[in-house]
């Protein structure tokens, strides 16, 4: 089982096809999890604490808006436990809504230099696109092992 980061991290489609072909989807879902069921967050709905721009710094610059460190400071360690990516490019926003565009190029990038197996594909707009849209995710998760995402 190898664990892929799926983007939009918030797509609940793509999670679910990662975890049908035996794989660990590594999304949104978790860190913001975490940060719901831990005492002390007192800022709903950001449910984050003061010091999670500062966290953020680890991946993004001080001169970065405090948004995106404090994004990142979610998603910056959901990336560096990922042993593989998969990239969906102008998703819907039914597919996933990620919010935040410097945050969301950001990412994409950190995912694509990490040297992990990624997956690049445009969102499907016709039928013949999603059965090949489908089939690629399917055939990039069958391929991924341990060692190759090592």
């Amino acid at each position: 089982m190898v664990k892929v980061f799926i983007y939009p991290a918030t797509s609940l489609i793509l999670s679910d096809m990662v975890a049908r072909f035996g794989h660990e989807p590594i999304g949104s879902a978790l860190g913001i999890r975490e940060r719901i069921q831990t005492p002390g967050f007192e800022s709903p709905p950001l449910q984050i604490t003061p010091e999670e721009p500062k966290k953020g710094l680890k991946w993004a610059a001080v001169e970065v808006p405090s948004g995106v460190r404090g994004r990142m400071a979610i998603y910056g360690p959901l990336i560096e436990q990922s042993e593989a990516a998969i990239i969906i490019r102008e998703a819907d926003f039914a597919f996933g809504c990620m919010g935040c565009a410097r945050t969301n190029e950001l990412i994409q990038f950190s995912l694509r230099h990490r040297g992990i197996p990624v997956l690049d594909l445009e969102y499907p707009s016709s039928d013949e696109e999603g059965v090949a849209f489908v089939a690629a995710i399917r055939a990039f998760l069958a391929g991924l092992t341990k060692e190759e995402a090592a």
